[in-house]
Order: C-alpha cells, then sequence, then structure tokens
C-alpha cells in the first residue's frame, strides 16, 4: 500500500463510524449548514497575489511541522496578512488536523475556507458546509470520473465551490466539459510517493480550460517561481508548510505577500 491508499483506507473506516454518530440528519441542523458562503474564486479574481495559506500542523512526508502553532492566532494573522482564503487540515490521523479547527476559523475570519480532507464519500460534503466551509477539494487521483460528477453537483447544490485536484495528464481526462467545479488545483506533490516536482504546474497548466480558476498546490515557497506560474495563467497559490515551519506562520506569511505584491508591481511597470 502506497500513503494515498493507506489514508484512503483509514477515511472509509473514519467516515463509516462518523454516520452513525453524526447522522446527516443532525449535520443538516447545524447553525452553520444555512449560512451564505465566501466565494474564493471571486477572492482570488479580484487579488492581486492569490494566496491560499493553510494551516497545517503534521504531515505523512515531513512529521510533525508546527506543534505550537494555535489556529485562532494563525488563522486571524493570515486574514489581516491579505490572504484570498485559508486551508484547513481536517484529516486527523494523517495530519493531526480536525474539524474543530474550521468551526473555530469559520468564527474568527470573514474570507473563504477551503477544508482540505481525503473526501471519499456525499457524507463528507455535507460534514463539510455543517462545520463552516466555503470550498472542498476534490482529489482526482482517488475518484471516479462519476464520483467528481455526483460529488460536484451535490456541493453546488448546498452553496460550496469545488476544487478538483490533479497530478498528472491521466488525471486531467476526468475534468469533463459538463462538470459543476470552480478551480483546478494542480498539485507538484505525487501524493503516491509524496516527492514534489517543482515543473509539475508548469508542464501541466497549458492542458486545462482557461475557463477555470487554476491554483498551483505543494512546494511553493518563492516569489519569482510565483510570478513564473502567473504568467503560465495561475491566479491561485496554496501555500502551507513555507509559512507553518515558523514560529509565527502569519508574519510570514504577511511579509511575503508584501514582497510579493512589489514584485507584481514592478513587473507590471516594467
Amino acid at each position: 500500500m502506497n500513503i494515498l491508499e493507506k489514508i484512503v483506507s483509514v477515511k472509509q473506516k473514519e467516515v463509516s463510524n462518523k454516520k452513525i454518530i453524526y447522522p446527516i440528519k443532525k449535520l443538516e441542523k447545524s447553525s452553520l449548514f444555512k449560512r451564505k458562503t465566501f466565494s474564493l474564486v471571486k477572492k482570488i479574481r479580484s487579488s492581486h497575489t492569490g494566496i491560499i495559506a493553510e494551516f497545517k500542523c503534521k504531515s505523512p512526508s515531513k512529521g510533525v511541522i508546527n506543534n505550537t502553532a494555535l489556529i485562532e492566532k494563525v488563522v486571524k494573522d493570515y486574514e489581516s496578512a491579505g490572504v484570498s482564503g485559508i486551508s484547513i487540515l481536517t484529516d486527523q490521523h494523517f495530519f493531526s488536523g480536525k474539524n474543530e479547527n474550521l468551526k473555530k476559523s469559520r468564527s474568527i475570519v470573514s474570507i473563504p475556507i477551503l477544508r482540505k480532507d481525503f473526501i471519499i464519500d456525499e457524507y463528507q460534503i455535507i460534514e463539510s458546509k455543517s462545520i463552516g466551509a466555503d470550498v472542498i477539494l476534490l482529489i482526482a487521483g482517488i475518484l471516479s470520473k462519476n464520483q467528481i460528477s455526483n460529488f460536484s453537483k451535490l456541493s453546488k447544490s448546498i452553496d460550496l465551490e469545488v476544487i478538483i485536484e490533479i497530478h498528472n495528464e491521466f488525471e486531467i481526462d476526468k475534468i469533463t466539459e459538463n462538470l459543476d467545479i470552480d478551480i483546478v488545483g494542480i498539485n507538484n506533490r505525487n501524493l503516491q510517493t509524496f516527492i514534489v516536482d517543482y515543473n509539475r504546474c508548469l508542464s501541466l497548466s497549458s492542458k486545462i480550460s482557461n475557463s477555470y480558476v487554476k491554483i498551483a498546490e505543494s512546494g511553493i515557497n518563492d516569489i519569482n517561481h510565483i510570478l513564473k506560474l502567473k504568467k503560465q495563467g495561475f491566479e491561485g497559490f496554496l501555500i502551507g508548510e513555507f509559512f507553518m515551519k515558523k514560529k509565527d506562520p502569519g508574519k510570514i506569511c504577511k511579509y511575503f505577500i508584501e514582497s510579493l505584491s512589489k514584485k507584481i508591481e514592478l513587473n507590471e511597470i516594467g
């Protein structure tokens, strides 16, 4: 079993248990279920920099990244830094995430929140809305074309935006014309091995329709790299580890966005 297969196997058991403890009817009664969501697409499109900052304490490839950062402080600081959105890991077993982190964040910030998890069941989509998410992530590598179509339709019916994440050319075939998705994320990280290939975004970008907002994910930590990606049509950039491995993630994020903004302005003037 590779890492991704292990994650999916654990997730299946987890979802089965949750369905018993928190049935869908209970989730739909959550006070957050009826709220009007914030649009990540609009936020990215109106932003100069398009940074989506992530709260991630641990990963299977890096182990513990930051076990002292307080979710309340980090998300508030990210918002003050001018991010387009915040990504929150909710997978507990492999990433030390939890739904509670997303719920807390929703009460603190007024910008889009992406629920970052391994969605394999419609139940998790209803759950995402009930805990305050605005956007969900569908990973093409673990879902069939049919699942992606059904999951995205359900998401849109409850006012959630959808990011479909791809890692290779084969997965691009799962993006069909009538698919109800908003954003295509290209992940530089191979989810089977967790190895990062910095050229993946650049090589796959031209194969994806410009009708979608394109975001680059994983291993992004360099302003010049972002400028190169922007030239290839990327509008959003998901950054987690680079911020989270520092003692004060929000402060680093603020400095990064300020520096990037200046560089973009200089490039535009030049």
